[in-house]
């Protein structure tokens, strides 16, 4: 049978590269994306298709620019015929109050975090359409959700993400394709580096599970729920350890 295929934006590091892992140990095709760390990108490629025997397609750029985005799903188009899966990962964040923050920053965390996704869907959605199947699945934040003090930019771009992901689920589930997020409390990636020791700890009290989450637990969740019956779509599903 030919395996599905799945394409993971923000995949060379932490919950995108452990994503794409997942998928790859299922034996799913998968093109992979990053836009700054091509040689990590290239790397995960060749670990991947050597360890688990399959196809894996890097695409490096910037999947917030919509000419970029139609290279990206021409190439996938070319080499597996279409995507059965959309994982949107890519994501930044400016820690800082926001008299501080420029113009710039605000609009390159919501390009980053929410124009990325219309570029991708947009791309993704025909080839689904015409299967009448599919799954599109975002990775979202609890911050999205409550919103987070110095994190404004952040929090509002999430929050978009949390908004788009139910209108678009919406708009597609008459054609049997579902639209989930996952909104990840503190996990243990490079993003949350910047904590020192003590403020760490803090934060770790203040979470009832008493420890960051894995990267490698976003990505089961993720696996299980594009793998879910299409019913299950529009749902904003937090992995936090009880924490929000």
């Amino acid at each position: 049978m030919k395996p599905k295929i799945a394409f993971i934006t923000g995949a060379s590091r932490g919950i995108g590269s452990a994503i794409a892992e997942e998928y790859a140990r299922h034996g799913y095709a998968i093109a992979i994306n990053c836009k700054n760390s091509g040689d990590s990108l290239l790397a995960l490629s060749r670990i991947l298709a050597e360890t688990y025997h399959i196809p894996c397609l890097p695409l490096v750029g910037d999947i917030s620019r919509e000419d970029f985005t139609i290279e990206a799903f021409h190439a996938i188009e070319n080499t597996f015929g279409g995507i059965d899966v959309l994982v949107n990962n890519a994501g930044i964040s400016k820690i800082g109050t926001l008299t501080d923050m420029s113009l710039e920053e605000w609009n390159q965390v919501i390009q980053v975090n929410l124009t990325s996704l219309f570029c991708c869907c947009k791309q993704a959605i025909p080839y689904m359409l015409r299967r009448q199947s599919g799954a599109i699945l975002n990775v979202s934040s609890v911050w999205g959700n409550v919103g987070a003090s110095c994190e404004v930019a952040y929090s509002a771009s999430k929050g978009g993400v949390n908004a788009f992901t139910k209108a678009l689920a919406k708009e597609l589930a008459p054609s049997h394709i579902s639209v989930n997020a996952i909104a990840c409390g503190a996990i243990d990636t490079q993003m949350n580096q910047f904590l020192a020791p003590e403020e760490r700890r803090q934060l770790e009290a203040e979470i009832p599970a008493g420890r960051f989450g894995a990267p490698e637990e976003v990505a089961k969740l993720a696996f299980s729920i594009t793998e879910a019956p299409s019913y299950l779509t529009g749902q904003i599903i937090a992995l936090d350890g009880g924490w929000q």
